[in-house]
């Protein structure tokens, strides 16, 4: 679908729920500039893990700065370890306000040839793009988020049990319900998107006609 007019698209979620494969779908099909904002925080956690001697906000303003989108391929942000770390330092109010500024530029300033953004986060809904023109909150059972993850982390060949995932995935949540700064939440303006028992196609329709409804209208 051709769109009239740019416009912003904010998903949250917790861990393992498919926001970003929802995300880079619907990224695809209204041609919408694709920010995981979650990376930002494993690249600066990787930082942390790779380069102990370096890690400061000096340093971890200027590679956020140099941050390019491919730089979120690395596939050695997957790890659980970098997860545990990017969620610890989640909770730092200057790391989080460098990243927030970096979201920001590319939610409202995506690149010209795109048609707008789509950002998936934890606090995208209400504190990135509070004005976003679709919101939504994907979210799926423990069990089921536990066995994409699991199921991921085995392509890549990591050594990890189902049980590790698992109990990775609940300490995720309790962080990131809880945190004091930018807790995940839904918003009263979110459409509530459960993939518990949706295909990924299944999930991708429902949100798509959800928009298009809205952007015909």
């Amino acid at each position: 679908m051709k769109l009239k007019k740019k416009i912003k698209v904010a998903i949250d979620s917790p861990a393992g729920a498919g926001a970003g494969t929802q995300a880079k779908l619907i990224a695809k099909n209204y041609n919408l500039f694709y920010l995981d904002t979650g990376k930002i925080y494993r690249v600066v956690a990787y930082f942390k893990i790779s380069k102990p001697k370096q890690f400061n906000y000096t340093n971890i303003k200027k590679k956020i700065k140099r941050l390019k989108t491919k730089d979120l391929q690395n596939k050695k942000l997957l790890t659980n370890k970098v997860a545990i770390v990017a969620s610890i330092i989640s909770k730092d109010k200057k790391i989080r306000s460098l990243v927030h500024n970096f979201q920001i530029r590319c939610a409202y300033y995506p690149p010209k040839k795109y048609s707008g953004s789509c950002l998936d986060g934890r606090d995208i809904t209400y504190k990135i793009i509070p004005d976003a023109d679709f919101k939504f909150f994907i979210t799926a059972n423990v069990k089921t988020r536990a066995l994409r993850r699991y199921k991921e982390l085995k392509q890549l060949k990591k050594k990890i049990t189902f049980n590790e995932v698992i109990k990775s995935i609940k300490k995720r949540d309790k962080s990131d319900y809880n945190r004091k700064i930018s807790p995940l939440k839904k918003t009263k303006d979110s459409i509530l998107i459960n993939t518990t028992n949706l295909t990924k196609r299944a999930c991708f329709l429902k949100i798509k006609k959800i928009m298009d409804d809205k952007i015909k209208s």
